[in-house]
């Protein structure tokens, strides 16, 4: 009887714990910046919009940096007169976006842009993964003028994580190029 009561104790006090749940799917909230834009200040042979939130900088060779500083990431601008030598410089773009093939997951079919009342035509490229760039971009007016745009992170890349910020910019790049004008 006594070893009957030591059992029976023993089950009430295991069976009495609390019934474990699996945690509910959490979500990160995060909240950017509505976007006001406006035009680059700098004297380049091209110019487009930016959102009011990037510091932009201009740099030698009619290069620009646009960085987004809450979001530790920039999109580096390239900027190459065409010299008879435009597809060497469409393969060069395109080397340097599938360069990044080692890392990414994908890399999606380019979308293109078209605009021939700015003269502006050029490709936009997402990189799925942890790459080093997460979006890139090339536009060109197919007789002077080609410029290239990619995204970068300052830290290591998680894609999980960054993704969120990446669509944000991507919108941003995408305006770039809606927004470009060449200057002559």
């Amino acid at each position: 009887m006594r070893k009957f009561f030591l059992l029976a104790s023993a089950i009430f006090l295991i069976s009495c714990n609390e019934e474990t749940l699996p945690k509910p799917k959490a979500y990160l909230s995060l909240e950017y910046p509505s976007k006001m834009y406006s035009r680059m200040p700098f004297q380049k042979p091209y110019s487009f919009e930016t959102t009011q939130i990037t510091q932009s900088k201009s740099l030698p060779k009619n290069w620009i940096k646009i960085e987004y500083p809450t979001l530790k990431a920039s999109v580096d601008i390239t900027y190459r007169p065409i010299e008879g030598n435009l597809r060497e410089l469409l393969m060069e773009s395109e080397k340097l976006v599938f360069e990044h093939a080692i890392k990414a997951d994908q890399i999606t079919a380019p979308v293109e842009y078209v605009n021939p009342n700015t003269k502006v035509y050029g490709s936009l490229y997402q990189i799925l993964g942890n790459a080093a760039s997460q979006v890139q971009f090339h536009a060109t007016d197919s007789s002077k003028h080609f410029l290239k745009g990619s995204l970068f992170f300052y830290t290591k890349p998680n894609y999980d994580s960054i993704l969120p910020a990446v669509e944000y910019i991507k919108k941003d790049m995408i305006h770039m190029m809606e927004t470009l004008e060449w200057k002559d």
